[in-house]
């Protein structure tokens, strides 16, 4: 019952959309304007870097506290429902019960999974984000890359069995979510993130 009940928590944490609310708090669908995307790279060209950084801070808050639900619900901060709950909260934030289903890409609350399960691996990986993000100046190819490199890097540290498996199909739904901005890459059309 903690379990199940843990999993809905997460689940509806996840639902929680930040990027919804700053937007609102500047007069703004963020759901109506640039890429229509309710995340941080689209808040960032359409209002700046503060509100960015606000819905930056919430999205990887929801997917810290969905994790931290996975450890209480287990009893256990190696348990792999840590990672179960994780997913749980990136799965809200994609496709959140409270705006329709229609959410974002999943990045930031996948970080915030990372910072709390692995905190040192979350850290390397959002350095690396920074790094390609800044050069690139394209976010959904920092993303992209640091999805390729988060499970050889997951099973250097010896991350297996259903932790991994929870962590994949945390990558697997990033991916899936950045479908669009894979075919707007391969034209040539892909938005730039101001720098």
């Amino acid at each position: 019952m903690q379990l199940a009940l843990a999993l809905i928590g997460a689940y509806l944490i996840g639902s929680i959309d930040f990027a919804v609310f700053v937007g609102k708090m500047h007069g703004v669908d963020i759901r109506k304007v640039g890429s229509g995307n309710p995340g941080t790279s689209n808040v960032l060209r359409s209002l700046g870097r503060g509100p960015a950084a606000m819905v930056f801070v919430g999205d990887t808050l929801k997917g810290v506290v969905g994790a931290y639900l996975g450890m209480l619900g287990a009893g256990d901060f190696r348990s792999h429902w840590v990672w179960a709950a994780g997913l749980a909260a990136v799965l809200g934030h994609c496709y959140p019960i409270f705006h329709k289903l229609k959410g974002g890409k999943g990045v930031a609350t996948g970080l915030g999974v990372l910072l709390f399960a692995e905190p040192i691996f979350g850290l390397v990986l959002f350095i690396g984000w920074l790094v390609i993000a800044k050069v690139t100046k394209t976010a959904s190819i920092a993303s992209l890359v640091v999805v390729a490199a988060a499970i050889p890097v997951a099973l250097l540290l010896g991350i297996r069995g259903l932790s991994l498996l929870w962590l994949a199909l945390v990558l697997g739904l990033v991916v899936w979510r950045h479908r669009s901005n894979i075919q707007r890459m391969a034209s040539g059309t892909e938005a730039k993130v101001p720098t």
